[in-house]
Parts: structure tokens; C-alpha cells; sequence
């Protein structure tokens, strides 16, 4: 039977691209931090691994130009499935650090490619009338894939931590089990997706009339293209910092000014509460695009994804005790960790925020591809994202060891200003967006 209904494919294809984006950029930290790495050297090497996703526009017209998405992006999948199997395998060994982080490179730009490859899919496949609908479900499920990493893959290696005393067993074990689910969703895939690509081959014929340079040119030449440059790399300037720091900031005990969160605690309040509240934010975000426009939405949004960040400041300031303690258990799998109510609360309003108002950002990244050869602009749009997290997060550590967590979080509620600025004078259409007819 034919299933080619944008909900059969588009959840599980944007889940294949955010699970191992959240692995090498989030998961990563925690990681090496459970393996006794430095905040210093977790932010440096961590965010060098943006660095595949930040020159992906070299070889995205190559991706734009040979064979079809689909093809692409299905090997890029099975590519980083072995990649993960074999970081799990190298975490027992000497040198492991040096290692895995090689493996991770490999899988970085494999998944880079893979995230040229599905927006291709998604912006030549899918009828435009009903792409602002579906942002928003891509935004969640690309959250959600990411939270999955952050919370229950963390979940996951917490509970093999308690369970065998050891750490690199436990992230050993975890990292292979994750290799396995890449490959199961992988199938997943190249059995679900559309395999035909009518819109695509047309919009190749006459890409393969440029260029190259013709392709990047053509991007560079687009209206306010300086401003929306400018306004793309310095977005993310705050959430940059935030998203190296957070986890070591959960996870440091009180006198280093953390939160003293075992690693279960962390994977439950971002594998339970905070996939609920990005769900909600995201499909609410996607609706309200979809009904009024991105004009309407667009500085609403900017603001629920960064004011969540004086949270944070309150818990590094005032450092509130454990207030409750979960114990379940679950057959095989028990969970007994110790909460805090307003961490949790904390974290609801931050990935509420975060789905709620990214949905707006990805909007805005496909207007600014709007054109021909949507596919390469959109991938030199996401690379100048990708280098606005970089730079700023390979300092985070350094930041924050400088500051303290208490001074590091105003610090990262500043940094969000500059682009909360900028998007004031962005131009684009005013009912961009807006639905036109029922999907």
C-alpha cells in the first residue's frame, strides 16, 4: 500500500535529523562530563563539532544537484547509525576522548548532510499552502527527537550509571543502544517516505542550469540579505552559551554553584516535562503562523524563547533544595532520584518557550529561501545559524568558569538582545505564512 500523507513521514524524517543532532552538540556534554571532562574543554571541542552543519552550503548544491533527496538522506541515516555503534565501542578504550570525537565528526557532517537533504525533501515535496501547518510539526518532532536525547537516552545512561557503578560502561552500552534505534528509524524511512519526487526533478532541471556559484551568488543578492545575515548569526547568541553550560549547571554540586541533579534527575525533567511543554509550544506556534501569518507572531515568540533564561538566573542565585523525590518502578527499569519543583518549572517554561518561538525562527528560515534552488539556500541559511552557535559556545566554558553560573545567566539573558533588535526591521510579506486553505 502507497502512504505518502505528509503525517506518515514528516514526524519520523525531522525525528531522524534532530536525534543525532542532539547527541553530538547535547548529549555529547553530558557525557564527557560523566567521564570526567573539563567545562573548558566540553566547550571548546563540543561546539567544534558545529562546525560540519556550518560549512554544510559548500557541498549542499552538490546534494541540490546529484541523485535525489531521498537516496541522500536515507544513507546519511544508515551512515550515522554506524557511526554511533562505533562511539559506543571506542568509549571503553584509551583515548577515548580523542576518539569518539572523531567518530562524532564523521556523524556530524553525515547528519549535516542529512538535514540538507530532508529540508529539500520537505520544501519540493510538500504543497507550499501546507508548509507553514507542518513547521510547526517539524519544529516539535524535531524538539522532541532532541529532548528524547537529552532526556531519555540520559535517562537511560543515568540508570545504567547507578546500575553498574561504572560510567563508561553505562554510556558504552548507551551509545550503542542508540546506533540501534538510528537504525530502526532509518527503516522506518525507506519505508514510509515518498519515493516519488516529481516537484524535485523539475526544480533540479532547472537548478542544473546554474552553477555552482550561481546558487551562492543568487543568495547573497536577495533583499536585506546584509540585516538578515546579521540578524541570523546573532539570534542565537544567548541560547548558544545556554544550551554548553545547562547541563553542567544542573549537574555541578552546590559548591560549584550547580544544582547538585544526578544524571536521572536531568534525563527525567527533559524526557517527561519538557517534551510535553515543547509539544504544546511548537503545535501552538505552528497554528498561530499558520492563522495570522509570521508578522503577527514573529516578536511574541522571540520573547517566550528567551525570557524563560531568567529562570535560570533565579536558580543560580537563590539554589532552592530538593523539595520531592521520585522513586518508580518500572519492571526492569527503576528510577529513584531526587527533584526540584522549580527546576522543573524552570525547564516547562523554557522548552515551552523554545517551541513556541523557534517555530517562528524556522519560518522565517524559509522565507529567506524562498526562490530557486531552495534547498542550498535554505542550507546557507541554516550554516550561518550553525556558526552563530559555535563561536560563542566554544567561550562558554571559559564564560562561565570567569562569571560563575549566577553572573553567566544574566550574562546569557543580555546576549539575546541584539537579536530581539535586529528582527524589528526584518521585511518580508505580512501574511507569510498564513494558510490559504484548509490542509
Amino acid at each position: 500500500m502507497k502512504i505518502d500523507k505528509p503525517w506518515f513521514w514528516i514526524p519520523f524524517l525531522n525525528f531522524a535529523s534532530g536525534l543525532p543532532y542532539a547527541i553530538i552538540i547535547s548529549v555529547s556534554v553530558i557525557m564527557y562530563k560523566n567521564l570526567g571532562i573539563s567545562n573548558e574543554d566540553i566547550g571548546i571541542y563540543t561546539s567544534l563539532l558545529y562546525l560540519p552543519w556550518v560549512v554544510k552550503p559548500l557541498w549542499s548544491p552538490l546534494i541540490e544537484l546529484v541523485g535525489t533527496k531521498r537516496k541522500w538522506f536515507l544513507s546519511m541515516q544508515l551512515l550515522i547509525s554506524i557511526a554511533f555503534l562505533l562511539v559506543g565501542l571506542a568509549i571503553p578504550t584509551n583515548g577515548f576522548f580523542m576518539m569518539s570525537l572523531a567518530i562524532f565528526w564523521v556523524a556530524a557532517f553525515a547528519s549535516a548532510s542529512n538535514d540538507i537533504a530532508t529540508d529539500g525533501f520537505y520544501l519540493l515535496v510538500l504543497p507550499e499552502d501546507k508548509q507553514s501547518f507542518f513547521i510547526g510539526i517539524r519544529s516539535t518532532f524535531y524538539r522532541l527527537s532532541m529532548l528524547a536525547g537529552n532526556g531519555l537516552v540520559v535517562l537511560f545512561a543515568g540508570y545504567l550509571e547507578h546500575k553498574y557503578g561504572d560510567n563508561t560502561k553505562a554510556w558504552s552500552y548507551t551509545m550503542i543502544c542508540v546506533g540501534l534505534l538510528m537504525t530502526f528509524i532509518t527503516a522506518y524511512n525507506f519505508i514510509f517516505t515518498p519515493k516519488n519526487e516529481i516537484n524535485a526533478v523539475e526544480s533540479n532541471k532547472e537548478t542544473a542550469r546554474q552553477n555552482f556559484g550561481t546558487i551562492f551568488i543568487s543568495f547573497f543578492q536577495k533583499k536585506q540579505i546584509g540585516l538578515i545575515l546579521a540578524f541570523i548569526l546573532v539570534f542565537r547568541l544567548g541560547e548558544s552559551q545556554l544550551l554548553k553550560m545547562l547541563s553542567p549547571f544542573l549537574l555541578d554540586n552546590k559548591e560549584l554553584g550547580g544544582m547538585g541533579l544526578d544524571t536521572e534527575a536531568v534525563g527525567i525533567i527533559y524526557g517527561t516535562l519538557g517534551i510535553l511543554a515543547l509539544t504544546i509550544g511548537g503545535i501552538l506556534g505552528g497554528i498561530a503562523i499558520s492563522k495570522h501569518g509570521l508578522t503577527k507572531w514573529m516578536f511574541p515568540m522571540f520573547l517566550a524563547m528567551h525570557l524563560p533564561i531568567l529562570g535560570f538566573i533565579g536558580l543560580a542565585h537563590f539554589q532552592p533544595e530538593e523539595l520531592f523525590h521520585l522513586h518508580l518502578n518500572l519492571y526492569f527499569f527503576e528510577i529513584n532520584s531526587p527533584l526540584n519543583l522549580y527546576t522543573c518549572i524552570t525547564v516547562v517554561l523554557e522548552q515551552f518557550g523554545y517551541g513556541f518561538g523557534f517555530t517562528g525562527f524556522m519560518m522565517f528560515l524559509i522565507h529567506v529561501a524562498e526562490g530557486e534552488s531552495k534547498t542550498a539556500h535554505y542550507a546557507l541559511a541554516t550554516g550561518f545559524m550553525a556558526l552563530g552557535m559555535m563561536l560563542p559556545g566554544m567561550l562558554s566554558g571559559f564564560i562561565q568558569q570567569y562569571l560563575g553560573y549566577q553572573n553567566f545567566f544574566i550574562w546569557v539573558l543580555l546576549a539575546t538582545i541584539p537579536g530581539l533588535i535586529l528582527s524589528r526591521f526584518l521585511i518580508f510579506p505580512k501574511d507569510f505564512g498564513k494558510k490559504s486553505e484548509e490542509v
